[in-house]
Protein backbone atom coordinates (compact mmCIF):
# COMPACT_ATOMS: atom_id res chain seq x y z
CA UNK A 1 0.00 0.00 0.00
CA UNK A 2 0.93 3.55 -0.71
CA UNK A 3 0.42 5.39 3.01
CA UNK A 4 1.13 9.24 3.38
CA UNK A 5 1.58 9.83 7.23
CA UNK A 6 0.85 13.68 8.21
CA UNK A 7 1.94 14.20 11.95
CA UNK A 8 4.66 17.16 13.17
CA UNK A 9 6.16 14.41 16.36
CA UNK A 10 9.27 13.87 14.42
CA UNK A 11 9.89 11.03 16.97
CA UNK A 12 6.53 9.03 16.20
CA UNK A 13 6.86 9.96 12.44
CA UNK A 14 10.34 8.68 12.36
CA UNK A 15 8.86 5.57 13.73
CA UNK A 16 5.64 4.78 12.23
CA UNK A 17 7.83 5.58 8.71
CA UNK A 18 10.21 2.52 9.95
CA UNK A 19 7.73 0.04 10.88
CA UNK A 20 5.40 0.25 7.90
CA UNK A 21 8.13 0.11 5.62
CA UNK A 22 9.14 -3.27 7.32
CA UNK A 23 5.61 -4.28 6.27
CA UNK A 24 6.18 -3.39 2.80
CA UNK A 25 4.54 -0.67 2.62
CA UNK A 26 5.49 2.56 0.68
CA UNK A 27 5.82 5.57 3.00
CA UNK A 28 5.49 9.34 2.60
CA UNK A 29 5.69 11.68 5.43
CA UNK A 30 4.82 15.38 5.90
CA UNK A 31 5.68 17.53 9.20
CA UNK A 32 2.96 19.96 8.14
CA UNK A 33 -0.71 20.20 7.30
CA UNK A 34 0.23 22.36 4.42
CA UNK A 35 2.81 20.09 3.02
CA UNK A 36 0.68 17.15 3.80
CA UNK A 37 -2.06 18.30 1.76
CA UNK A 38 -0.15 19.16 -1.27
CA UNK A 39 1.69 15.77 -1.41
CA UNK A 40 -2.34 14.29 -1.05
CA UNK A 41 -4.14 16.71 -3.43
CA UNK A 42 -1.13 15.93 -5.94
CA UNK A 43 -2.94 14.61 -8.92
CA UNK A 44 -1.64 10.84 -10.01
CA UNK A 45 -0.43 10.66 -6.53
CA UNK A 46 -2.04 7.09 -5.71
CA UNK A 47 -1.91 7.41 -1.85
CA UNK A 48 -4.33 4.60 -0.49
CA UNK A 49 -4.34 6.10 3.40
CA UNK A 50 -3.80 9.12 4.73
CA UNK A 51 -2.69 8.71 8.20
CA UNK A 52 -3.76 12.40 9.59
CA UNK A 53 -2.58 14.12 13.08
CA UNK A 54 -5.17 16.58 14.27
CA UNK A 55 -3.00 19.05 15.98
CA UNK A 56 -0.87 20.27 13.23
CA UNK A 57 1.15 23.51 13.57
CA UNK A 58 0.02 25.78 10.61
CA UNK A 59 -3.29 24.10 8.89
CA UNK A 60 -5.18 21.48 11.47
CA UNK A 61 -5.69 18.11 10.25
CA UNK A 62 -9.02 18.53 10.20
CA UNK A 63 -9.02 21.85 7.54
CA UNK A 64 -6.56 19.24 5.85
CA UNK A 65 -9.27 16.61 5.54
CA UNK A 66 -12.23 19.10 4.84
CA UNK A 67 -10.00 20.78 1.93
CA UNK A 68 -8.98 17.22 0.49
CA UNK A 69 -13.20 16.29 0.83
CA UNK A 70 -14.19 19.39 -0.95
CA UNK A 71 -11.57 18.91 -3.67
CA UNK A 72 -13.72 15.59 -4.66
CA UNK A 73 -10.60 13.19 -3.00
CA UNK A 74 -11.99 10.12 -1.68
CA UNK A 75 -8.70 8.44 -0.53
CA UNK A 76 -9.04 6.60 3.07
CA UNK A 77 -7.90 9.49 5.96
CA UNK A 78 -7.25 7.90 9.21
CA UNK A 79 -7.08 10.45 12.02
CA UNK A 80 -5.23 10.33 14.80
CA UNK A 81 -5.35 12.56 17.89
CA UNK A 82 -4.41 12.99 21.46
CA UNK A 83 -8.17 14.26 22.39
CA UNK A 84 -10.79 11.46 23.04
CA UNK A 85 -14.00 13.25 23.52
CA UNK A 86 -17.36 12.24 21.49
CA UNK A 87 -16.90 16.09 20.17
CA UNK A 88 -13.50 15.37 18.71
CA UNK A 89 -14.59 12.40 16.92
CA UNK A 90 -17.52 13.91 15.57
CA UNK A 91 -15.49 16.68 14.45
CA UNK A 92 -12.79 14.35 12.65
CA UNK A 93 -15.50 12.22 11.70
CA UNK A 94 -17.62 15.57 9.95
CA UNK A 95 -14.24 16.80 8.58
CA UNK A 96 -14.12 13.93 5.84
CA UNK A 97 -11.81 11.01 8.37
CA UNK A 98 -13.06 7.80 7.50
CA UNK A 99 -11.21 6.44 10.84
CA UNK A 100 -10.34 8.20 14.26
CA UNK A 101 -7.57 6.26 16.73
CA UNK A 102 -6.41 8.23 19.85
CA UNK A 103 -3.09 8.32 20.77
CA UNK A 104 -0.94 6.47 22.26
CA UNK A 105 -2.24 3.42 20.29
CA UNK A 106 -0.75 0.21 19.33
CA UNK A 107 0.95 -0.12 16.12
CA UNK A 108 -0.89 -3.47 15.34
CA UNK A 109 -4.62 -1.98 15.87
CA UNK A 110 -2.54 1.05 13.48
CA UNK A 111 -2.15 -1.80 10.91
CA UNK A 112 -5.55 -3.85 11.63
CA UNK A 113 -7.42 0.06 10.73
CA UNK A 114 -5.16 0.93 7.48
CA UNK A 115 -6.44 -2.75 6.13
CA UNK A 116 -9.89 -2.71 6.82
CA UNK A 117 -10.31 0.80 5.16
CA UNK A 118 -8.44 -0.36 2.43
CA UNK A 119 -10.32 -3.17 2.38
CA UNK A 120 -13.82 -0.92 2.61
CA UNK A 121 -12.35 1.43 -0.11
CA UNK A 122 -11.62 -0.99 -2.15
CA UNK A 123 -14.71 -3.08 -2.05
CA UNK A 124 -16.12 -1.89 -5.41
CA UNK A 125 -13.27 -2.84 -6.83
CA UNK A 126 -10.84 -5.56 -7.83
CA UNK A 127 -8.77 -6.09 -4.64
CA UNK A 128 -6.77 -8.39 -7.03
CA UNK A 129 -4.42 -8.01 -10.47
CA UNK A 130 -3.95 -10.84 -12.61
CA UNK A 131 -1.93 -11.88 -16.01
CA UNK A 132 -2.21 -15.56 -17.12
CA UNK A 133 -0.70 -17.33 -13.62
CA UNK A 134 0.37 -14.56 -12.10
CA UNK A 135 -1.43 -13.28 -9.49
CA UNK A 136 -1.20 -9.91 -6.81
CA UNK A 137 -3.31 -9.39 -4.15
CA UNK A 138 -3.16 -5.68 -3.55
CA UNK A 139 -4.75 -5.85 0.34
CA UNK A 140 -1.88 -8.28 1.35
CA UNK A 141 0.83 -7.47 -1.24
CA UNK A 142 1.19 -11.35 -1.75
CA UNK A 143 2.49 -12.58 -5.43
CA UNK A 144 2.15 -15.55 -6.95
CA UNK A 145 2.90 -16.98 -10.30
CA UNK A 146 1.47 -20.43 -10.78
CA UNK A 147 0.53 -21.15 -6.92
CA UNK A 148 4.53 -20.54 -6.30
CA UNK A 149 5.31 -17.54 -4.30
CA UNK A 150 7.46 -14.56 -5.72
CA UNK A 151 9.22 -12.43 -3.15
CA UNK A 152 9.25 -9.04 -4.28
CA UNK A 153 10.44 -5.53 -3.07
CA UNK A 154 8.84 -2.59 -2.11
CA UNK A 155 9.92 -1.10 -5.45
CA UNK A 156 9.65 -4.32 -7.40
CA UNK A 157 5.80 -4.91 -6.12
CA UNK A 158 5.22 -1.22 -7.46
CA UNK A 159 6.83 -1.42 -10.72
CA UNK A 160 4.83 -4.71 -10.81
CA UNK A 161 1.19 -3.00 -9.78
CA UNK A 162 1.82 -0.37 -12.15
CA UNK A 163 2.60 -2.61 -15.02
CA UNK A 164 -0.55 -4.67 -14.18
CA UNK A 165 -2.70 -2.02 -13.76
CA UNK A 166 -1.51 -0.66 -17.27
CA UNK A 167 -1.62 -4.24 -18.82
CA UNK A 168 -1.59 -4.55 -22.49
CA UNK A 169 -0.16 -0.99 -22.51
CA UNK A 170 3.28 0.13 -23.21
CA UNK A 171 5.13 2.21 -20.45
CA UNK A 172 7.87 4.53 -21.04
CA UNK A 173 10.51 5.03 -19.07
CA UNK A 174 9.35 8.77 -18.08
CA UNK A 175 6.51 7.53 -17.50
CA UNK A 176 7.41 5.27 -15.04
CA UNK A 177 9.91 7.87 -13.45
CA UNK A 178 7.28 10.08 -13.08
CA UNK A 179 4.26 7.68 -11.33
CA UNK A 180 6.23 5.29 -10.12
CA UNK A 181 9.66 6.69 -8.97
CA UNK A 182 8.02 10.00 -7.97
CA UNK A 183 10.28 11.93 -9.59
CA UNK A 184 9.62 14.93 -11.63
CA UNK A 185 12.18 17.27 -11.40
CA UNK A 186 15.83 15.04 -12.06
CA UNK A 187 18.36 16.94 -13.92
CA UNK A 188 19.47 13.40 -15.39
CA UNK A 189 16.88 10.65 -16.49
CA UNK A 190 15.80 7.49 -14.80
CA UNK A 191 16.61 5.40 -17.00
CA UNK A 192 19.60 3.07 -15.93
CA UNK A 193 18.31 2.52 -12.50
CA UNK A 194 14.53 1.51 -13.94
CA UNK A 195 16.54 -1.06 -16.46
CA UNK A 196 17.94 -2.91 -13.48
CA UNK A 197 14.42 -2.95 -11.82
CA UNK A 198 12.86 -4.32 -14.81
CA UNK A 199 15.92 -7.05 -15.15
CA UNK A 200 15.37 -8.15 -11.30
CA UNK A 201 11.62 -8.09 -11.79
CA UNK A 202 11.69 -10.16 -15.02
CA UNK A 203 14.41 -12.58 -13.30
CA UNK A 204 11.13 -13.08 -10.57
CA UNK A 205 8.47 -13.13 -12.29
CA UNK A 206 9.30 -14.58 -15.78
CA UNK A 207 12.75 -16.78 -15.55
CA UNK A 208 11.43 -19.93 -14.38
CA UNK A 209 8.05 -19.60 -16.84
CA UNK A 210 7.72 -20.55 -20.67
CA UNK A 211 5.37 -17.80 -21.31
CA UNK A 212 6.79 -14.43 -20.36
CA UNK A 213 4.77 -11.19 -19.57
CA UNK A 214 7.34 -8.13 -19.59
CA UNK A 215 8.50 -7.15 -22.70
CA UNK A 216 10.64 -4.84 -23.70
CA UNK A 217 9.88 -2.54 -26.68
CA UNK A 218 12.78 -0.99 -27.89
CA UNK A 219 13.07 2.59 -27.81
CA UNK A 220 9.72 2.81 -25.84
CA UNK A 221 9.39 0.98 -23.07
CA UNK A 222 8.08 -1.83 -21.09
CA UNK A 223 4.75 -3.70 -21.37
CA UNK A 224 2.95 -6.40 -19.02
CA UNK A 225 1.65 -8.99 -21.42
CA UNK A 226 0.70 -12.62 -21.88
CA UNK A 227 2.93 -13.39 -25.16
CA UNK A 228 5.48 -10.51 -27.23
CA UNK A 229 3.77 -7.16 -28.07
Amino acid sequence: MHLLIVEDDDRLRRLLKRLLEEQRHVVETAATGSEGYDLASTPGGGIDVLILDIGLPDMSGLEVARRLRAGGSEMAILMLTARDTVGDRVSGLDAGADDYLVKPFAFAELIARIRALVRRGRAAEAPRLSAGDLDVDLITRNVTRGGTPIDLTVREFELLEYLLRHQGQVVPRETLARDVWKETARTTPLDNVIDVHIARLRRKVDADYPVKLIHTVRGVGFVLREGEP
